[in-house]
């Protein structure tokens, strides 16, 4: 009520207004045409013409809906089928959900003209031939793709690399790849077939650089992060270190690596035994000596007790960790080592009973009999001998021996030559 009485008032300041400029404000409209003239007030005039233009616009309006007819029978036409290609889009989208390849790409294709996301129709019949095993039909649906929508290239990208996976074609699927990631700078779904190519085509250089933007874009967790670092660095140090030339590459492996890395047990036998291999024996003891002081491991014991370095100066060593683990049987095994390095043979052989003692074990057993029949000890060469093909037979399986035949093959046998005799008679 009260806006109804303030749109009335405004109605009637209005209309007063109005009527004080038609008083205020005389003039009129002349309208001359030949010998005839039209002549009306000012006020009167911009009413009557303002009607006219109202008159004027409804009436463009009028003929163009009669002219153009076609026009919005061809707008609604094309919204209908666009309607009906949804349909199908959707229908097809279910059978290539449901495994019914055939259908599905035949009732996508069917609908792509129609409808508003043809790169779906595509990409999903590329998908439907590629199930069906009809590659080359599956690229022209890709080719198809690319055509229809722009800047439809990395998806296209991507699927088609999809598919050369499944289709165990790795290097085209790696081509593909290092292609869109030059042009996408880590893009996640990339760099995700990307590791799993690099693992399928055991490229652990590939995946070794990879490892930190997969990690930097939150797709790996910590933990399969060093499972896949640890698993590069190890096969790049057994390749690179099959020859013994490429000893650089593989130091440049070990610089490289993660600390964390530096200190596993399998990654310094490798680097270890790599060195050796070139030659490299003090760098390899230096090393020993270092993770040993950092990281005690049975392995690497047994390692530096097979160095051929400095005996003495390993011996020294040793003995000094000995201090510290006086019941260590593989570090006494490797002082026992390293004395028959530096011809200290005694010595060894109080080493080697020792660990003998702490832990029975027939690698110690036969470094004792050897070196007892090198000193002329035959019969402690042979009860050792013997102790060390004891421990040695009970690690074999358990196998049918000669002993263990079977009695009751035994009649069969005396049946056999009874029967033979009488033949024979």
């Amino acid at each position: 009520m009260r806006k109804l009485v303030l749109l009335i008032v405004a109605g009637l300041a209005v209309g007063a207004l109005f009527g004080h400029l038609m008083m205020s404000v005389p003039g009129y409209w002349l309208i001359r045409v030949g010998d005839s003239s039209i002549q009306t007030s000012f006020w009167f005039g911009l009413v009557l013409l303002f009607a006219a233009f109202i008159v004027l616009h409804f009436v463009l309006r009028l003929l163009s809906g009669i002219i153009r007819p076609m026009g919005r029978f061809r707008s609604w036409n094309s919204r209908a089928r666009n309607r009906r290609a949804m349909q199908r889009t959707v229908r097809g989208l279910v059978a290539l959900t449901e495994g019914r390849w055939k259908k599905a790409e035949k009732t996508l294709v069917n609908a792509a003209d129609d409808s508003s996301t043809p790169l779906v129709n595509y990409l999903s019949a590329a998908l439907a031939a590629h199930y069906q095993g009809h590659h080359v039909k599956s690229q022209e649906h890709l080719n198809q793709a690319q055509l229809t929508t722009d800047g439809a290239d990395t998806a296209v990208g991507l699927m088609q690399a999809q598919m050369m996976i499944e289709r165990q074609q790795p290097e085209e699927a790696l081509a593909i790849l290092n292609r869109l990631d030059k042009k996408l700078s880590n893009h996640p779904q990339v760099l995700k077939l990307l590791k799993q190519v690099h693992l399928s085509v055991n490229d652990w250089e590939g995946l070794r650089r990879l490892i930190p933007r997969l990690a930097a874009q939150k797709l790996i967790t910590q933990q399969e992060r060093e499972q896949l670092e640890f698993k590069a660095y190890r096969e790049l140090i057994v390749f690179e270190a099959q020859n013994p030339t490429n000893i650089e590459r593989v130091r440049g492996l070990w610089a490289d690596m993660p600390d964390y890395l530096r200190g596993n047990t399998e990654l310094i036998l490798l680097y270890t035994e790599a060195l050796i291999q070139a030659n490299e024996e003090p760098i390899a003891e230096r090393l020993l000596n270092h993770s040993l002081d950092h990281h005690w491991d049975a392995r690497l014991v047994k390692r530096y007790g097979l160095l051929n370095v400095d005996a003495g100066r390993q011996l020294v060593k040793a003995e000094k960790w000995l201090q510290e683990r006086p019941n260590d049987p593989e570090l006494l095994l490797a002082c026992g080592r390293l004395s028959l390095r530096t011809g200290q043979w005694q010595k060894a052989i109080e080493y080697f009973e020792a660990s003998q003692r702490q832990r029975p074990n027939g690698e110690v057993c036969a470094e004792l009999a050897r070196l007892y029949a090198s000193l002329g000890e035959h019969n402690k060469s042979q009860l050792y001998y013997r102790h060390s093909v004891e421990m040695l037979a009970k690690s074999l399986p358990s196998l049918p021996q000669p002993s263990d035949a079977n009695d009751s093959k035994k009649p069969d046998s005396k049946q056999k030559d009874s029967k033979t005799i009488k033949k024979s008679a």
